[in-house]
């Protein structure tokens, strides 16, 4: 009489099995994950057991993980000295879903006060995706009960499986794969290795494929930082980074509430974004209980922290059926929440701690900062303390911070002046800082793209605004120490008369060109600038928004100012009255000038062409006296120079 029993699954398993096989996992070699994290949990069961049972079967059985392939048979086997299985628990955790094991286990735990046992999945829910890979499954297993007996458990999952003694079994459950025709190449033992890499390099088991331990590298979060040495750091992080030097910062911290996390975060020592080799991959990889469940998560942390490498792991979260997507997603906001700030506030400290060494940071990484900034509200205030500018005060290449910025202001001062350039050197000699230098204020210089986007997202710093010098309604304080003398610009200037007809007429001359002009009450050396009316888009935004829309318009007309006292306007003002044709040429030439002082784009092929013609417009207004002076004689412009 034969003693293997058939049972049918429970509804609910058939409806399971057909997910799992069919639709539930994006990637199949997700089984193997499964499979560990349940032998895992029976070895953390038996862990506990051996503590406060007197007798355990096979008490000397070592607690590890073993994986077997067999290349020609096409099978997997998975091992595990575990816990075991009876066979009432048998038909309990694979047949049905009413039960969780796991869950009756931490129950029995926390009765018994004991807190210190940790417990990975709901074995029976995971195991279901054996059958991806597998056309059968077969699972022997024996209970640590002195008394109890091994059996075995087989399935095709078309609806059905049986139940068969299996004598001479060892404590724990061996669960053998017969693997599909298209699973094939897991019966691979280095392909095994990888995944176990991948997904279960922290079990606290040893796990051996073949007889060789695959998962060698210790869960360095889960340890107490002050018993951790430099050298276990940097071998984790070129672990868990593919690095091969060390990390520049390191951040190893623990919290328990609102929620229960262990995270250990790398700032590596470059920036690969840089060089043009395309976007970073996040590299914060999300685990519980040292299972990962997220490979470089895109959700555990901001966008804009994709340069920090390190592990994530929260006990607390509720993993759906397939580990691979959370239950709760405001749960997984609440740790994007509380490990960003942690990181910021490490950040800071850092900065406190050593300037110089943030600074070069910075000069690295500031990117990703400002990119916070511009697109994550919640943490914008909290970023802006951590940005770093040069100045005017500043020596070339070092950098300073908002609030030192503020700290020098002077009295009278109340808002903070920045403008924008491609290099220091260009900013420093543009018509824009001349009235700075006059009043001796301090002026930072925005010389990152993002920059002026970062500064408008901004909007002020310690209750001050930030304000870009190119705006037109610009209004400087008196600082007391403007000075008199107007380097560059000869003469008293135009009469307030003379100066309305000019710019009237001026503006007649560009027409829509501009929206308006007006005298300058800030050029000291220079003719003219053009500046912003509106005073929420940048010369600098207008210019990266154009560059990546090239049929996009100006986003708004500019307003000229004219410097009065400088000898080129009073000379156009002359030139506009004695031939008008030849005066309109530099009023062009003049704004085309200003455009391209503020980093916006004008027509080369007008602009050359108009140049040609006053140069040679100039050459032939040479009078023609000086060409007929006898030798030695001094010419009119040498005798009016003297």
């Amino acid at each position: 009489m034969s003693t293997t029993e058939t049972h049918e699954f429970q509804a609910e398993v058939k409806q399971l099995l057909d997910i799992v096989i069919h639709s539930l996992y994006t990637e199949r070699e997700i089984f193997l994950r499964e499979l560990l994290s349940n032998a895992a949990d029976a070895l953390e069961k038996l862990r506990h057991l051996q503590v406060v049972e007197k007798e355990v079967f096979d008490a000397d059985a070592p607690l590890e993980i073993a994986v077997r392939v067999d290349d020609k048979a096409h099978t997997i086997t998975v091992t595990d000295a575990g816990i075991g299985m009876t066979r009432e628990e048998l038909i309990e955790n694979l047949g049905t879903i009413a039960h969780s094991g796991s869950r009756s286990f931490l129950a029995e735990l926390a009765e018994a006060a004991k807190k210190d046992v940790n417990l990975i999945g709901q074995f029976g829910v995971g195991f279901y995706a054996a059958f991806m890979v597998a056309k059968r499954v077969r699972v022997q297993s024996r209970s640590w009960r002195p008394d109890a007996d091994g059996w075995e458990w087989s399935s095709d999952a078309a609806g059905s499986y049986t139940l068969s003694p299996c004598p001479g079994l060892h404590r724990g459950t061996k669960i053998i794969l017969e693997l599909k025709e298209e699973a094939k190449e897991y019966a691979d033992a280095g392909r095994l290795r990888e995944i176990v890499k991948k997904y279960s390099s922290f079990v606290p088991f040893p796990i051996k494929i073949d007889g060789e331990t695959v998962n060698t590298v210790q869960a360095l979060w889960t340890r107490s930082p002050q018993e951790i040495k430099d050298d276990e750091y940097n071998e984790f992080y070129k672990f868990i980074a593919n690095a091969v030097d060390e990390p520049r910062y390191r951040l190893h911290f623990a919290a328990d509430a609102p929620l229960a996390i262990k995270a250990l975060l790398f700032v590596p020592r470059d920036n690969f974004e840089r060089y043009g080799l395309g976007r970073l991959d996040p590299g914060v990889s999300l685990y519980c209980q040292r299972i990962l469940i997220d490979q470089h998560s895109k959700t555990i942390l901001p966008e804009w922290l994709r340069f920090v490498k390190g592990v994530i792991d929260s006990e607390d979260l509720p993993l759906n059926i397939s580990r691979q997507a959370l239950q709760d997603n405001a749960l997984v906001a609440k740790i994007n929440k509380i490990v960003t700030r942690r990181f910021l506030k490490f950040l800071t400290e850092q900065a406190k701690k050593d300037a110089e060494a943030y600074n070069d940071f910075f000069k690295t990484f500031g990117v990703f900062l400002k990119e916070g900034v511009v697109t994550d509200f919640t943490h914008r205030e909290e970023l802006a303390p951590l940005l770093r500018f040069e100045s005017s005060r500043t020596k070339p290449g070092e950098l300073t911070s908002l609030a030192e910025y503020c700290e020098r202001m002077p009295d009278g001062q109340k808002e903070i002046y920045y403008i924008s350039a491609p290099n220091r050197e260009a900013a420093e000699s543009g018509p824009y800082v001349e009235t700075f230098k006059e009043r001796d204020l301090e002026i930072i210089y925005t010389l990152d793209p993002i920059d002026d986007f970062v500064f408008s997202h901004l909007g002020e710093f310690q209750g001050k605004k930030l304000v870009s010098a190119d705006r037109a309604d610009l209004e400087l304080p008196d600082t007391g120490k403007k000075k008199d003398d107007h380097t560059g610009a000869e003469g008293e200037g135009l009469s307030a008369a003379e100066a309305s007809a000019l710019i009237g007429w001026i503006k007649t001359v560009l027409g829509d060109r501009v929206k308006e002009v007006k005298e300058s009450k800030r050029l000291v050396g220079s003719p003219a600038i053009v500046v912003n009316p509106d005073g929420f888009i940048t010369s600098s935004m207008e210019r990266i928004m154009r560059a990546a829309h090239t049929d996009t318009p100006p986003t708004s007309k500019k307003n000229l100012e004219i410097n009065c006292r400088h000898p080129l306007i009073r000379g156009l003002a002359q030139a506009k009255e004695e031939d008008e044709p030849f005066a309109r040429r530099i009023v062009e030439q003049i704004l085309d000038n200003a455009m391209i002082q503020a980093g916006l784009a004008v027509d080369p092929r007008a602009m050359a062409q108009r140049n040609y013609a006053i140069l040679e417009e100039a050459v032939r207004r040479r009078p023609a006296a000086e060409h007929a002076e006898p030798p030695g004689a001094k010419t009119k412009m040498e005798t009016a120079a003297n």
